[in-house]
């Protein structure tokens, strides 16, 4: 049994090849948005390129902590309303756990904010 390879079916194969490679690549990409710069624009370089966006990741991690910290302090006052019905503390001690808490808030924002502005 012999095989006879004519050019014409070597041609069909490695254009069938090709085509089964790059047109995943080509489908995949159609519809992805585009990436956008950050916010301090893109630089005169790779490295202030690389800069601006960790300027840009360094604001998102400000924003998770501030967001974090708020969440917490819901949390403690929800949990001192629920003891007041309890009987185990009293409205004046919400009414200092919500000044507490608004005013660690206001700390925590001013600092971030402080601390970006030195980036």
């Amino acid at each position: 049994m012999k095989y006879h390879h004519s050019p014409t079916r070597l041609v069909q194969r490695v254009a069938l090849a090709l085509s089964l490679t790059t047109l995943p690549s080509l489908s995949l990409a159609q519809g992805l948005p585009q990436l956008e710069n950050p916010s301090r624009g893109t630089g005169g370089g790779i490295m202030e390129t690389i800069r601006n966006y960790g300027y840009d990741i360094v604001l998102l991690v400000a924003l998770l902590v501030v967001a974090s910290m708020f969440i917490g302090v819901c949390y403690h006052a929800y949990g001192t309303y629920a003891e007041i019905h309890n009987g185990k503390k009293t409205w004046g001690q919400f009414g200092l756990t919500v000044a507490v808490g608004a005013v660690l808030l206001v700390i925590g924002i001013w600092l971030l904010t402080e601390a970006t502005g030195i980036l």
